[in-house]
């Protein structure tokens, strides 16, 4: 009896004594280096072409990085990821470190004699046409500052000319929440575009689920979370979301049909109608003229979400695939690739592979997903099984750091099954504090899992210990020796996460159990609630 108690003691104090090191807990563990180092020798290094990419036709960036608001408060560094030099460290997945690099580079760049885009002030990009009489704005960024930056650069290094246009490519923020900026610099009556339910989708999306959905974007893109090797890596799709003000200057046209073609300041489009693919109301349009397609967020250089981890309406991953068979059909011919995350693509032949492989990959999850789910299987276990093939894993472009198939498949699952997984136990599951006391007296109390999940962590299975530790906070939320721990054991999760998305989700979950939760406002602002249809006012 007495040995028993003894170590109980034992182990009680070996995880006062863990918690107690803060300096070591930020340290990445001999699990976390191997499991980083064992990744990086599976990865296609030599293959660099995407550095030429984004750094083809680069024009100028901003002499002070800074971007400000009108009280001075600063909105953007587009200098923020500049530590990102070099050979990774071990708190930072290889693929991520080296995807962060290429993403880093923010100014304005020259796509072809008619086309520029503004790169990194944003987690978007900003592009500009060259028309008859001015610009033609594709997606306007998220902030009016931000935006306005864009702008200012532009009319500096290339022309100070008027906006006669905007187009909205899809119904998120940070493709039309600095429209107020470009506004103001208008010619009157000028056209401004969007797919068909716009409006709708950006409204519903951004101010009914707004205060949900926001606290779960914090989350996302780790907004409260310093950039750095033991912070942010950026957001997988850009370096992270600009604050400052949010507008939305509502669209004058929304495109219903795809073979829809328009002439604007001299400039002819033709578009591509894309709904539930990357967003409920998104479209995709090329200027043949001049042999350019703009795949909207359809195919950026990443793996992207079928459901987003801040919340959404889940995206269809079969038609996503088949709007890309569509479009490699629809824009046959084209020699360059612009979309609205990422750098562009030059060759027909490199284009038409590019978006095939996109295609095979969200194809390939669909199929497989509902092959094992036929087969009984459940999201979890489907998650826990399907992988990328060789093949496709191979390419930069479909690897997860925005979106990843442990996710997407759990989304597909959930598209045609919902969340019920069929096992009746699950009907009507215990609310979390309730489960977590009885679990954690049925293992014999919380310095016996607690001390189980030291062993866990101690041979690195950090997803073990990370459960065991969540019932014992669960039961008792002013634990802190559960919270520290499980803080560390986050933050292992995030260094050795390929997926940017999950790292900062570990890592803003890490310093919410140090330090709390910081008071946010998550509402959608008041140019989205003035957009609100009447009958929808008493949804918010």
């Amino acid at each position: 009896m007495f040995s028993k108690i003894r170590k109980r003691r034992l182990l009680g104090s070996a995880i006062l004594l863990l918690t107690a090191l803060p300096a070591v807990a930020e340290t990445p563990t001999e699990a976390t280096r191997n499991a980083n180092t064992a990744a990086l020798s599976e990865l296609p290094m030599a293959d660099r072409r995407d550095f030429a990419l984004a750094e083809r036709g680069f024009v100028a960036t901003l002499k002070d990085p800074v971007i400000r608001d009108a009280a001075g408060k600063p909105v953007w560094d587009t200098a923020a990821f500049a530590f990102a030099k070099g050979d990774a460290p071990p708190s930072v997945h290889p693929s991520l470190w080296r995807h962060a690099q290429v993403l880093g580079k923010a100014g304005l760049f020259k796509v072809t004699d008619h086309i520029w885009q503004v790169r990194g002030f944003d987690v978007a990009n900003i592009t500009f046409v060259r028309g008859d009489k001015g610009w033609i704005v594709i997606d306007p960024l998220t902030a009016t500052e931000t935006a306005a930056a864009a702008y200012a650069l532009i009319s500096e290094k290339v022309a100070k000319l008027p906006v006669t246009a905007m187009i909205y490519t899809h119904s998120h923020v940070d493709h039309f929440g600095g429209a107020g900026a470009i506004s103001a610099v208008m010619v009157k009556d000028a056209p401004i575009l969007a797919p068909q339910g716009f409006t709708r989708a950006a409204v519903s999306e951004n101010v009914i689920a707004g205060p949900a959905m926001g606290r779960r974007a914090g989350y996302q893109f780790g907004l409260g979370l310093p950039k750095g090797p033991d912070g942010s890596m950026g957001s997988g799709i850009g370096m992270g979301v600009a604050a400052g003000t949010r507008s939305l200057v509502p669209p004058t046209r929304e495109i219903s049909e795809t073979g829809t073609e328009l002439t604007i300041d001299g400039v002819r489009i033709r578009f591509q109608v894309t709904p539930g693919t990357e967003a409920p109301a998104e479209m995709n349009f090329g200027f043949p003229d001049w042999k350019v397609a703009d795949l909207a967020e359809n195919a950026n250089a990443t793996q992207h979400n079928i459901l987003t981890p801040r919340g959404a309406v889940i995206r269809d991953a079969k038609a996503w695939a088949q709007g890309l068979t569509e479009a490699i059909d629809f824009f046959a011919g084209a020699e360059v690739l612009i979309t609205s995350h990422g750098w562009p693509r030059f060759g027909a032949n490199e284009i038409t592979d590019y978006l095939g492989k996109h295609r095979d990959a969200y194809a390939y999850l669909h199929d497989q997903t509902v092959r094992l789910m036929n087969k009984g299987l459940t999201g979890p276990e489907i998650a826990a099984t399907l992988t990328l093939p060789p093949a496709l894993a191979k390419q930069w472009y479909d690897r997860p750091y925005y979106g990843s198939y442990s996710f997407n498949s759990r989304a597909v699952y959930q598209f045609y099954m919902g969340w019920y997984d069929g096992n009746p136990v699950h009907l009507a599951p215990l609310p979390p504090e309730t489960g977590g006391k009885r679990y954690v007296e049925a293992m014999g109390g919380a310095v016996r899992v607690k001390g189980l999940a030291q062993e866990a962590f101690a041979k690195g299975d950090y997803t073990w210990a990370a459960e065991l530790l969540n019932k014992v906070i669960f039961a008792d939320g002013e634990d802190r020796a559960a919270k520290a721990l499980i803080a560390r054991t986050y933050r292992q999760l995030a260094y050795q996460s390929e997926n940017a998305l999950w790292r900062n989700m570990y890592l803003t979950g890490a310093d919410e159990l140090d330090d709390g939760v910081a008071a946010t406002d998550p509402t959608g602002g008041a140019a989205l609630v003035s957009q609100l249809p009447p009958s929808d006012l008493f949804d918010v």
